[in-house]
């Protein structure tokens, strides 16, 4: 009887008893709880129940434990753990041979855990504990599991704890669990402990722990430390598999570690494991990401080298990368490619090919595409997807682009919603379309969709960026009117918009009215008030609000504290400003290169050129590099000052690239050098250097020639003096003129290259 359940025949086994009965054979203890175990594995457990309850006797035994166990684990396996409870507790009545085991609680307990009835079964836990039945460490191990899995890790460490305090050492399956549930749980320092503990106590984690493990770190930006688990895996004699050898190559990918990846898929191939079309697609995943699409396609060539067949993934991967790219043409041969095998394209690989279509202007294309997934059944892409491309054109300024997309939308029978309307919306007005802007709006409420409050912010904050103060205004007002709530962001560009327009009392006014409102004061409500006051002269006021929100104790950011340096600055007041960079780091900041440069700026202007050196050389420590436009008001300072060395010294950093000099920097060393200059003379104090990578004003290794500075000092002197004279000069008078003020400034930089070579 017991051969044939366990060979799948509990019928046979069934029949057998029958047969015993028929032939008169006196059934024990052992046969009864057989035939138990037939009725429960042909799945006839109500007819179990029958038996166990009110047959057993007829049968000339009595049941024991382990025959309510037998019934009881079926019940379970049936997702009937109340009933199961009810039996347990039958069982707890009649006491004596029948009196609840650990196997029997576990066993509940386990099915209510399967259910997903936490609650029930942790009583149970506790339940069991106070009949004075001690969970052993399949108990433990089994409530640890389950807590892990619906990430009750607080309640799951309780436990762990509970079951040392008992006696009850953890196996390899209670670490296993909670290993499993931190790295589930994104706690993977708590993961790395539970590690380092479980091989302290001589327990070998098994591939699936480590497997695990390593995924945590990999999700977490730590492929190395994931290394290091496959390493010592080896090391033990423990072979990762190729989920192991996956989950590394990802975690390698995503941060962008592809000589790592690579050579991890080399000794992969060596130590004889074949890669399958999973970890190809990682690899080309990650090529394609980084934009080295040369060698994502050697790796797409020796994927079907190896007889390894592509699927839609592979191709998709490819050809959303090529649209990225602007290379269309190789998208669509990959699309083409990928039919030509018989790999249909699905929606995700159409999306990719009409976004790029239409981001690099082939409207035509993705009609047609959208036409093919009509004509296929595929679905077709929704109104968010379409958002997100008409956002990236308006965002880029193409709103032609978008408008073209927008009319697409509609012809496919799309409803264009609210955030396709507010992305219109402001697309045109970063191109100074506003009226445009407001065409959509009224077209928008034809459409039947209602604009709100950020529609209206939207075209609030174009208007006041395109100068339109009181049209900004008027919509403002407009919008009250319609009941429309205003929010902090309204009331930012409304204040903004009014400080740069040197409206301040109106601003003022504006903040009075939010405040009244309960419309909350953000952090960024504050930084605009406080620049707009300094950037209106009212510094004086701005210093004592940057001194109100000390008192309320309110956060600043760095923003705010470079703002009110500078407004220190300009009111004289040094020492303060001075304290006030000191104290940066003691509010939980860190100075960042506008920081630096508002007080090397303003030690310049007051002369101290040593602090303003070493303010510089602090920054450049600190890792925070210096804008062009830094660099190049310093040159000019310094001379001014007559600091020709020091200025010699910040040339030397200009590489033409990041860095290059302005027009006002050029034209004020020529007028300085030149002939008739004031620092002719000083002219040698200037260093050469021997970098051919680095700016050498008097030598001949420059990175732009005296010519190049030339014709740009020219171009901007004579811009600056035609500036006057553009609305009565023709266009060709205006091109002679340029060129005759360039050669004048070419004849006094050739006089001073001259002089410079000594030629």
């Amino acid at each position: 009887m017991d051969c044939c359940c366990r060979a799948r025949r509990p019928d046979l086994g069934l029949a057998l008893f029958g047969r015993v009965l028929k032939i008169g054979l006196k059934t024990n203890q052992i046969t009864a709880n057989t035939f138990l175990k037939c009725f429960c594995d042909a799945k006839r457990t109500n007819e179990a129940v029958d038996v166990l309850l009110h047959r057993m006797s007829e049968l000339g035994c009595v049941p024991n434990v382990i025959s309510y166990s037998i019934v009881l684990k079926r019940l379970c396996e049936d997702s009937r753990s109340q009933q199961a409870l009810d039996l347990l507790q039958t069982m707890a009545k009649q006491g004596g041979v029948c009196s609840p085991n650990v196997v029997s609680y576990s066993t509940v307990i386990h099915g209510f855990f399967r259910e997903g009835k936490v609650g029930k079964a942790c009583n149970l836990f506790h339940e069991m504990m106070q009949q004075g039945v001690l969970p052993d460490v399949v108990t433990y191990s089994s409530v640890i599991d389950a807590l892990c899995k619906v990430r009750a890790m607080d309640k799951a460490e309780l436990i762990l704890r509970q079951m040392a305090d008992n006696g009850v050492q953890p196996n390899k399956v209670t670490y296993n669990c909670m290993i499993h549930g931190y790295s589930t749980s994104g706690r993977w320092k708590e993961a790395a402990n539970m590690f380092r503990e479980m091989t302290k106590r001589g327990l070998i984690p098994d591939i699936v722990t480590c497997n695990s493990f390593m995924t945590s770190l990999c999700k977490h930006g730590r492929s190395k430390e994931a290394a290091e688990i496959l390493s010592a895996m080896t090391a033990k004699g423990q072979k990762p598999d190729i989920f192991s050898y996956s989950i590394l190559l990802h975690g390698y990918g995503n941060e962008g570690f592809l000589l790592d990846m690579i050579n991890l898929f080399s000794s992969m191939k060596n130590n004889g494991i074949v890669p399958n079309c999973r970890v190809f697609n990682i690899l080309i995943g990650a090529y394609a990401k980084c934009g080295v699409m040369d060698e994502a396609m050697l790796i797409f060539a020796e994927m079907r080298g190896q007889g390894v067949c592509p699927d839609v993934f592979t191709y998709s991967t490819l050809i959303a990368a090529l649209c990225r790219m602007g290379r269309l043409a190789d998208a669509m041969d990959k699309f083409s490619e990928m039919i030509a095998v018989g790999i249909q394209p699905n929606n995700v690989v159409y999306n990719s090919l009409i976004q790029g279509c239409c981001m690099h202007g082939d409207l035509v294309k993705a009609k047609e595409l959208v036409s093919q997934m009509m004509n296929k059944g595929i679905p077709l892409p929704n109104i968010m997807f379409f958002n997100s491309v008409i956002n990236s054109l308006c965002k880029e300024g193409r709103v032609m682009d978008a408008q073209h997309i927008f009319e697409l939308v509609i012809h496919i029978g799309e409803k264009p919603d609210i955030i396709t309307f507010s992305s219109l919306i402001d697309g045109y007005g970063l191109v100074g379309k506003m009226d445009t802007a407001l065409g959509i709006l009224d077209a928008m409420v034809s459409a039947g969709v209602q604009p709100n409050v950020v529609t209206y912010n939207t075209l609030v904050n174009g208007y006041f960026k395109n100068g339109r103060v009181d049209d900004a205004l008027a919509l403002f007002t407009e919008m009250l009117h319609k009941r429309v709530k205003p929010t902090t962001v309204t009331y930012n560009s409304i204040l903004d918009g009014l400080f740069r327009a040197g409206r301040t009392d109106a601003a003022k006014k504006r903040l009075s009215e939010m405040i009244e409102s309960g419309i909350t004061v953000s952090l960024s409500t504050y930084s605009i008030i406080l620049g707009g006051l300094c950037r209106n002269d009212y510094n004086e006021e701005a210093i004592l609000l940057f001194k109100k929100l000390g008192a309320m104790n309110m956060k600043v950011n760095i923003t705010i504290v470079n703002t009110m340096i500078n407004a220190l600055y300009k009111v004289r007041r040094r020492e303060e400003a001075n304290d006030l960079f000191s104290a940066i780091p003691a509010i939980g900041l860190v100075p960042n290169a506008s920081t630096y440069g508002v007080m090397i700026q303003h030690l310049l202007k007051e002369g101290a050129v040593e602090e303003a050196d070493t303010m510089f050389a602090s920054m450049e420590r600190s890792g925070c590099a210096p804008s062009s436009h830094l660099l190049n008001y310093v040159i000019r300072m310094l001379l001014e000052k007559g600091e020709i060395v020091k200025a010699g010294n910040y040339m030397s950093k200009v590489d033409g690239k990041s860095i290059s000099l302005e027009a006002s920097t050029t034209s004020l060393m020529l007028s300085l050098f030149s002939k008739n200059g004031k620092y002719r003379e000083e002219m040698k104090l200037l260093p050469v250097k021997t970098d051919p990578a680095r700016t050498d004003v008097r030598g001949c290794n420059l990175t732009f020639s005296v010519h190049s500075l030339v014709f740009t000092a020219g171009h901007a002197i004579a811009d600056k003096k035609l500036h006057s004279r553009r609305a009565k000069t023709p266009p060709a008078a205006l091109d002679r003129c340029t060129a005759y003020f360039s050669l004048l400034q070419c004849n006094e930089a050739l006089d001073m290259e001259r002089s410079i070579h000594g030629d």
